[in-house]
């Protein structure tokens, strides 16, 4: 059987729930590994939120954080690192051009957090783990560079004016998303070059694994780019409507419910018929 790439995605994916792998999950994935396969996490978060993961399934290949905007390897330096940023720049200009509709934000370099002001109700969403640093205040004074992510809580109903203003000055430079559902007012500003699928393309070169033999799981609306690289995309049954109108597969299970291990134990016994 040919040698697969496996790209899980997180929250609503792999995880049961957004801080819990079931160890009857890791252990099956292991042993999907044991075969001979390769496994790639491929998530919103950042590396400090997702190493935790990584390390359970006992993983040695590159990660994939920022949505496709950070991939490393910190295991082999001689893996060519994506790192795709958001210019200070047009950071402040947002920010300056948008005081009203905004109530707070943060922005990350790698593992390190700038906050533009204390809030107790933030707090769940910064993943302040390991050895990152916490910044708060202006942007002007704290932010030391370009950025791999940028994420503004507007003010309730102001969202899509930020979105408006992002695509009337920075169209082709800068896209936002909206993270929907009880997070609406949450909008990301990202790079059109920032997709998991880009970043997917390149871990699969990486290992010389063809797009053919690539399968990848997800739910998200920012999962897309990378389900339709792959040579199969499969979507969780709480996928977003979009993925699942793109998806080769739309598992009939949830996160919650074993999608991942039922899909590959049929899909590996298939192979495995059609190679005896």
């Amino acid at each position: 059987m040919k040698k697969h790439l496996i790209a899980l995605d997180l929250d609503g994916t792999l995880l049961y729930d957004w801080k819990t792998l079931r160890p009857e999950t890791a252990d099956f994935l292991k042993a999907i590994k044991k075969q001979g396969h390769e496994l790639v996490i491929a998530t919103g978060r950042p590396y400090r939120s997702a190493i935790k993961f990584y390390n359970a399934l006992d993983l040695n290949a590159p990660i994939i954080n920022y949505n496709g905007g950070l991939v490393s390897w910190k295991e082999n330096p001689d893996f060519e690192e994506i790192n795709i940023t958001v210019e200070k720049d047009a950071v402040i200009d947002i920010f300056n051009n948008n005081t009203d509709h905004i109530d707070n934000a943060f922005c990350e370099i790698k593992d390190d957090i700038y906050l533009m002001r204390e809030s107790v109700d933030i707090m769940e969403l910064l993943h302040f783990f390991g050895n990152a640093t916490l910044s708060i205040g202006d942007f002007t004074e704290t932010l030391p560079g370009d950025t791999n992510g940028v994420i503004i809580i507007a003010k309730e109903n102001h969202g899509h004016l930020i979105e408006a203003y992002v695509a009337e000055h920075y169209p082709g430079k800068l896209m936002t998303r909206n993270w929907g559902s009880s997070y609406q007012f949450i909008i990301e500003v990202f790079t059109p070059h920032t997709n998991k699928g880009r970043a997917l393309k390149h871990v699969a070169h990486t290992f010389g694994i063809s797009r053919e033999n690539i399968l990848a799981f997800g739910d998200g609306h920012n999962d897309i780019e990378m389900l339709e690289y792959a040579g199969i995309g499969i979507a969780m049954s709480n996928a977003h409507p979009e993925l699942k109108a793109i998806a080769d597969v739309v598992s009939p299970y949830s996160n919650q419910e074993g999608a991942i291990e039922t899909f590959l134990t049929s899909y590996f016994k298939n192979k495995k018929a059609v190679s005896d």
